[in-house]
């Protein structure tokens, strides 16, 4: 930590949220062991050293072909990247190794051999969330047969325990992330038949707790915030804005306001908890995490897809449609908004005082994490089609890419760096 004291006392001057692992044990400093990183904040390690222009052509250290197709974004853990496939011509859904030195693979495990949803969303796939790690296991969530799952797989490919959910009608798609918390693995399987909250054993699978939910599709990934002096797992959608205690599923608190369908992960600045929706209504608004259920100020921005972040007292975020936003995090007052271009699935994340984002085009954008004014201080162009969150971990960016070559779609991982 010495080495890095200076920057520390300028992160905390600012008001950014320092880097600190969620929970020792699960990742390195230069891991990305879940769903938005080891704080669950899109907020990536500011000491790591990027190359100040991202460039494919100049910083391609490896690129590997990934069989199928998938929205999920990797994880990176050790000397390991996790990815998540489906092969949608047999019906398998596998979790993908690769060596994170060269990119070759390690092995591949399908986890589910079955019938896919007749029908999903364009956009979606059925792949489209992130493992998880709990520095032993790995974790991941498919839908097939009619049901949602959850797997344990060993570092070693191996299975080691299926857990079946609930049913699950599929709506759009399923893209939530399961989540690592103390002795538990926490589950959303939010959906129009049987949609439930699932707090798993992570040692057997079995379920400790279960919080049923209204019979609406949602895609929420859970996040557990400390708010309010305890931790707190915040939902939302489903018409609603809930906080269960995560490791009793104990309703701590909860209140109207949310849209049926949310996407992003919720985020916080310690006093207040922000949500985004998207379906039926546009809304971005922020909770009181005191229990009160207080919304402090709302808008109707329309941030369905891509998760926000928090730093410096204010609040970031980047519109489906292209524009990139900036609210204060008490008043809710804006402070700019800028226009990047092009439409967005995969989330912003922070590196430093810079924010990254690729578009669905696999325009890649950074930009300030300024709340004076909007500078874009840097374009490239990754891949042809992005939906996936890359991630910037260990001086390294992991992207997982489409491609056309004679009008067929293929998948690359992607990991760039600095040569030198």
């Amino acid at each position: 930590m010495k080495r890095y004291g200076s920057l520390y006392v300028v992160l905390f001057m600012l008001g950014m949220i320092p880097w600190a692992p969620a929970a020792p044990g699960i990742g390195g400093k230069n891991d990305w062991p879940c769903w938005r990183g080891p704080n669950r904040n899109g907020h990536a390690d500011p000491a790591q050293k990027l190359p100040a222009g991202l460039d494919p052509a100049r910083h391609t250290l490896w690129e590997v072909p990934v069989p199928g197709r998938g929205h999920g974004s990797p994880i990176v853990v050790g000397d390991r990247v996790y990815l998540v496939t489906a092969d949608e011509k047999n019906h398998t859904q596998s979790l993908l190794a690769y060596d994170r030195g060269n990119g070759a693979a390690v092995w591949s495990t399908v986890i589910h051999s079955g019938t896919f949803p007749p029908k999903i969303n364009r956009k979606a796939t059925h792949a489209s969330n992130s493992p998880a790690y709990d520095g032993e296991n790995l974790y991941v969530s498919f839908v097939n047969e009619g049901a949602a799952h959850t797997t344990a797989v060993s570092l070693d490919g191996k299975k080691v325990w299926t857990t079946r959910l609930t049913d699950y009608v599929v709506h759009q798609g399923y893209g939530a992330s399961p989540m690592v918390y103390k002795s538990l693995l926490l589950v959303c399987a939010d959906n129009k038949k049987a949609g439930a909250i699932f707090g798993l054993d992570r040692k057997s699978g079995k379920v400790v707790w279960k919080v049923e939910r209204p019979k609406i599709p949602n895609y929420t990934s859970p996040i557990v915030h400390h708010l309010d002096g305890r931790d707190q797992l915040v939902l939302s959608g489903c018409e609603k804005v809930m906080s269960l205690d995560p490791m009793t599923g104990k309703v701590l608190w909860e209140t109207k306001g949310s849209t049926q369908e949310t996407v992003t992960s919720s985020v916080t600045d310690g006093e207040r908890v922000f949500i985004s929706g998207g379906w039926p209504k546009n809304h971005v608004h922020a909770v009181e995490s005191d229990g009160s259920g207080k919304v402090t100020w709302r808008n109707i921005s329309r941030v369905y897809v891509p998760s926000m972040l928090v730093t410096g007292g204010h609040l970031f975020a980047v519109m489906d449609g292209g524009a990139a936003m900036c609210w204060d995090c008490r008043t809710g007052e804006r402070k700019w908004k800028g226009l990047l271009g092009g439409t967005f699935s995969s989330s912003p994340v922070l590196v430093g005082n810079h924010i990254h984002v690729i578009n669905e085009n696999g325009e890649y954008f950074q930009f300030k994490a300024d709340p004076a004014s909007f500078e874009v201080v840097h374009k490239a162009r990754i891949g042809e089609q992005v939906f996936a969150t890359p991630v910037y971990c260990g001086g390294r960016v992991y992207a997982r890419v489409a491609v056309f070559e004679n009008d067929v779609r293929k998948e690359k991982l992607l990991c760039l760096g600095d040569r030198s």
